[in-house]
C-alpha cells in the first residue's frame, strides 16, 4: 500500500489527467466531462471562498444528480470538509446535521432551499448563481482539509451521530478498492445512493480515480432496470440487497437480462444467498461481491466473493458471508457483555482498526463504549456480530441490539428471519420485538399468516415464535433503500 496521503479531489484528478473529454458524470437532463466538471468545482470553490474566505466545513443541500457531485467536488476544491445532505429529509434534521457539523455555509438548489426553509445567519450558495455566472474560480484547488466529509448516521437514541472521515481514512481505502477491481476508463458506474449514504463516495470516487463515468440511477428507474442499464453501458453496479428483492418481486430481474455488467457489488444490509443467485443468473457476465462495513470504517471493511458451490458452504441463515478484511486492517471478535479479551473461537461482536478507521464521532460523547483497548491498539466496536469461518472469513450474524431477549431467553432475530423465509409463499422476511414480543414480517403472494404460523412452530423452538406474522406487499425502505426496521416497528404497534 503507497505511503502518500492522497485526497479525495485527488481522485477526481486522476480521472481528469487520463480522461479530460471523457463523460465524468450524467443524468436525466445533464451531461459533464471531466474537464466541464473540473471548470465548475474551481468555479464554486472560488465562490465559497469569496462567500467564507476562511472555509472549513461546508454543506451540500441539491437534487442528487450531475450538478451536485460539481458541487460535492468544489467544496473539496476549496479547501473545506464536505457535509451533503438529503432535500428529502425533514427540515429540522437537516439543520440539526448542519448545527452539529459547523456548518459555515450551504451550497444549496431550489429544491434544497425550499426543503430546509430559513438558515438564519449561515450563507446560501445558491446552485443556479454558480452555474449561471459563478464569476472568477479558483485556478488550482486549496490544499484540502485533514476531514474529507462528515456524514450521519442513526443513533440508538434517536439522534444523528456524526462520523467525520478523514483523507488518510478514504484514500487507503480507493487504494484497496482499486487494486482489488481494476477499474478503467470504460467502466459506468450506477450511483444510487443517496448523497448522505457513504456509499455515494464510492460510486463517485471509485469511478473518477479511474477515469470511468458516473449515471443517476433513481427510484423511477429500478422496475426498468435491464433497459437502463443496456441504455447507459453500465458496467459497475452497487445497491443495498434489498433492491434484488424489489426487481424480482415486480418480475424486473430476468435471466440474461443484464449481460453488460462486469461487477454486481452490495452492501448495506445482509445479502442472502438466494437473492445474489438470482442476481448472478440475470448477470452472468459479472462477478457478485458481498461488501460489509460500518460507516466509522470507511463504506466497506470485508469483501466476500460469491462462487455458488463454494459460498453455499459457508451460508448461516440463508445469508452469505461478509467475508475477508480489506489488506492493512485487522479485526478481533470478543463477546459483547464483556469485551475486555479475544474470543477468537466463538460467535462474537465484531472489532476493526486500522487506516480506515475513524478518530471518533463529532460529539465525543457518541464515543462513550464503542471503543475499546487490547493489545495495545485501539479498535472500532461495530456492534455487529459475527462468527469465524473455516478459511479465515466472517459469518454476519445480526446485529447486537437485535440480539433480544422474551421472558428470559436470548433470541435471534436473524434466526426468526431466517426460519419465516423457509414457510411456504414467503420471499423476505423481517422481525422485530415489540412491547416484549415478537412480530414477524413477510413478503410473498401466497404467504399466509395462519399457515406460517403452524410451519415456523415445526422450524423454530417455542420461545422464538412471534405472536404474529403480517404480510405485507413489499417493506417500506429508507431513503438509502434499506429496509426501515423503524417504520416496521411502529407498524407492528397497530392493532391486529
Amino acid at each position: 500500500m503507497a505511503d502518500r496521503q492522497e485526497s479525495l479531489a485527488d481522485w477526481f484528478r486522476r480521472g481528469l489527467a487520463v480522461n479530460p473529454e471523457g463523460v465524468a458524470a450524467r443524468d436525466a437532463t445533464t451531461r459533464l466531462t471531466y474537464r466541464e466538471m473540473d471548470r465548475l468545482a474551481l468555479a464554486l470553490a472560488g465562490l465559497i471562498r469569496r462567500t467564507v474566505p476562511r472555509a472549513e466545513r461546508i454543506g451540500v443541500l441539491m437534487d442528487r444528480g450531475a450538478h451536485a457531485y460539481a458541487a460535492l467536488l468544489g467544496v473539496l476544491y476549496a479547501g473545506a470538509t464536505v457535509v451533503p445532505m438529503n432535500p428529502e429529509y425533514p427540515a429540522e434534521r437537516t439543520r440539526f446535521m448542519a448545527e452539529s457539523a459547523g456548518v459555515q455555509a450551504v451550497v444549496a438548489d431550489t429544491t434544497g432551499r425550499a426543503a430546509a426553509g430559513s438558515w438564519g445567519e449561515v450563507p446560501v450558495v445558491r446552485a443556479e448563481d454558480w452555474l449561471g455566472s459563478p464569476g472568477e474560480g479558483l485556478r488550482s484547488p486549496e490544499p484540502p482539509a485533514e476531514l474529507a466529509y462528515i456524514v450521519f448516521t442513526s443513533g440508538t437514541t434517536g439522534r444523528p451521530k456524526g462520523v467525520p472521515i478523514a483523507q488518510r481514512n478514504i484514500a487507503h481505502y480507493l487504494e484497496v478498492i482499486h487494486a482489488r477491481y481494476a477499474f478503467t476508463p470504460d467502466d459506468v458506474f450506477s450511483q444510487i445512493s443517496d448523497l448522505t449514504f457513504d456509499l455515494s463516495v464510492f460510486d463517485l470516487y471509485a469511478a473518477w480515480g479511474a477515469g470511468g463515468s458516473v449515471v443517476t440511477v433513481k427510484p423511477a428507474h429500478f422496475l426498468r432496470v435491464a433497459r437502463f442499464i443496456a441504455t447507459h453501458g453500465i458496467t459497475v453496479w452497487l445497491s443495498a440487497p434489498s433492491l434484488v428483492a424489489l426487481l424480482r418481486r415486480h418480475s424486473a430481474l430476468v435471466p440474461g437480462s443484464l449481460p453488460g455488467l462486469r461487477w454486481s457489488l452490495f452492501c448495506g444490509e445482509p445479502l442472502l444467498e438466494r437473492d445474489a443467485a438470482d442476481w448472478l443468473r440475470a448477470a452472468p457476465g459479472s462477478t457478485v461481491e458481498n461488501l460489509y462495513g460500518p460507516t466509522e470504517a470507511t463504506i466497506t471493511c470485508c469483501a466476500h466473493r460469491y462462487v455458488p458451490e463454494a459460498s453455499a458452504r459457508l451460508v448461516v441463515n440463508g445469508v452469505l458471508p461478509i467475508g475477508a478484511l480489506h489488506p492493512g486492517l485487522a479485526a478481533v471478535v470478543v463477546d459483547p457483555d464483556a469485551p475486555e479479551e479475544e474470543n477468537p473461537h466463538s460467535d462474537g461482536e465484531l472489532c476493526v482498526t486500522g487506516p480506515q478507521t475513524f478518530g471518533g464521532y463529532l460529539d465525543p460523547a457518541d464515543d462513550e463504549g464503542r471503543f475499546l483497548t487490547l493489545g495495545g491498539r485501539r479498535w472500532y466496536r461495530t456492534g455487529d456480530l459475527v462468527r469465524r469461518l473455516p478459511g479465515g472469513e466472517l459469518a454476519f450474524l445480526g446485529r447486537r441490539d437485535h440480539q433480544v431477549k422474551v421472558r428470559g431467553r436470548r433470541i435471534e432475530l436473524a434466526e426468526v428471519d431466517w426460519g419465516l423465509r423457509r414457510c411456504a409463499g414467503v420471499r423476505e422476511a423481517v422481525t422485530v420485538l415489540v412491547d416484549g414480543h415478537l412480530v414477524g414480517f413477510c413478503t410473498g403472494t401466497d404467504a399466509d399468516p395462519g399457515l406460517i404460523l403452524k410451519e415456523l412452530a415445526g422450524i423454530l423452538p417455542s420461545h422464538s415464535l412471534p405472536r404474529r406474522v403480517v404480510v405485507l406487499t413489499e417493506f417500506p425502505l429508507t431513503h438509502n433503500r434499506k429496509i426501515d426496521r423503524r417504520a416496521l416497528t411502529e407498524l407492528a404497534r397497530t392493532p391486529a
